[in-house]
């Protein structure tokens, strides 16, 4: 009798977070690809929702659609689900009592961010309450809560009594993501400059990137930006020495766009000290530019050697360096780092973890 891992894919028909969505089947075809001898994978999707994944060997579509899904599983409330091995990439989870000794039944979630606990304000009040509950569900019922850096775990086990159930699991880039040939036109599309540096971050936090680039001959483009962002976003820039002409804020954008725009950067400066898995950074590395980011745990963790890990007040030296005689070397830097990172490394570990359990 085979081992089935069940992973729980809520965003198969809703999209909420592209990040994680994309992660989630990242994932999912990581564990098909690294399953032991004797293993599959199967999925949970919401009702109505269809997967079309090569090597997945069942997909059950559960009684619920994902909002109502999102609710019942709040309250404790599992139908359809059943027993075994259950993954979910995100707190979304059917989090209910169950025996892993006597059943063999096991549930494991992923928590990619802590904004919810650190920066409440940056999310909608409905899904802090949300994930907050859902966090405190797992503190009763999941067998291990995986968090993508060694940072990120210190500070989960401060907000949460989770013992000795927190593991680290990194994510990845997105599979074949690479500059394409077209990425010139794709640049020219979105209006972008011929030499600029991408900042990322968040509000203020922008504000040491704003003023690293003021001294270089580039301009900087922000991504990501929330709709309607855009005059907030010049303010901050504005105050931090940099005209509103060379500010460009552009918002999520697709796998290809995103790479052209990032890949053809002179460097990525990272501003955030959340504790969240710092995507765009990771891709920045995957596609070997220049990263230059912020002192904090999580980018000790991940850019570690792959990049300037510096406190924001020499921000300005070592972007200058990155933009200069240091180029090359961080581009090599950058690249190497990247290799650390694949979903099929992630995927081993989530099997060995299932099986330690």
């Amino acid at each position: 009798m085979s081992v089935l891992l069940r992973v729980v894919l809520d965003q198969t028909a809703q999209v909420v977070d592209a990040d994680q969505a994309r992660a989630a089947l990242s994932l999912t075809a990581g564990l098909v690809t690294t399953a032991p001898r004797g293993c599959a994978v199967a999925a949970l999707v919401p009702s109505g929702a269809e997967l079309s994944l090569s090597g997945v060997q069942d997909v059950r579509a559960l009684p619920l659609a994902r909002r109502e899904l999102a609710a019942a599983w709040q309250m404790g409330l599992a139908p359809g689900v059943g027993g075994g091995l259950l993954h979910a990439p995100t707190l979304m989870a059917p989090l209910v009592r169950h025996d892993r000794a006597n059943d063999n039944h096991q549930i494991t979630v992923t928590l990619w961010d802590l904004c919810a606990w650190e920066t409440p304000d940056s999310l909608p009040k409905a899904q802090v309450v949300w994930q907050r509950a859902m966090l405190k569900r797992a503190v009763r019922h999941a067998d291990a809560v995986i968090v993508p850096s060694h940072a990120m775990a210190e500070r989960l086990g401060e907000i949460a009594q989770f013992g000795d159930r927190i593991r680290v699991i990194a994510g990845a880039p997105p599979e074949g993501l690479r500059v394409g040939e077209d990425a010139a036109q794709r640049r020219m599309r979105l209006q972008l400059p011929e030499r600029y540096v991408v900042v990322t971050g968040e509000g203020d936090s922008l504000a040491p990137g704003f003023r690293a680039v003021v001294r270089t001959q580039a301009d900087a483009v922000v991504v990501d930006a929330a709709e309607g962002s855009e005059p907030a976003l010049a303010d901050v820039a504005a105050a931090a020495g940099l005209p509103e002409h060379r500010v460009h804020v552009r918002g999520r954008l697709d796998d290809d766009d995103r790479a052209a725009v990032i890949g053809g950067a002179a460097a990525q400066i990272a501003t955030s000290r959340r504790s969240s898995w710092p995507w765009r950074t990771v891709e920045a590395m995957a596609l070997g530019t220049p990263v230059v980011a912020v002192d904090s745990g999580v980018h000790q963790d991940v850019v570690a050697d792959g990049g300037a890990v510096v406190d924001a007040a020499d921000l300005e030296d070592a972007t200058a360096d990155a933009l200069e005689s240091g180029e090359r070397r961080l581009r090599v830097l950058a690249s190497d780092r990247a290799r650390a990172f694949s979903w099929a490394s992630s995927a081993e570990r989530l099997w060995a973890l299932h099986a330690e359990l």
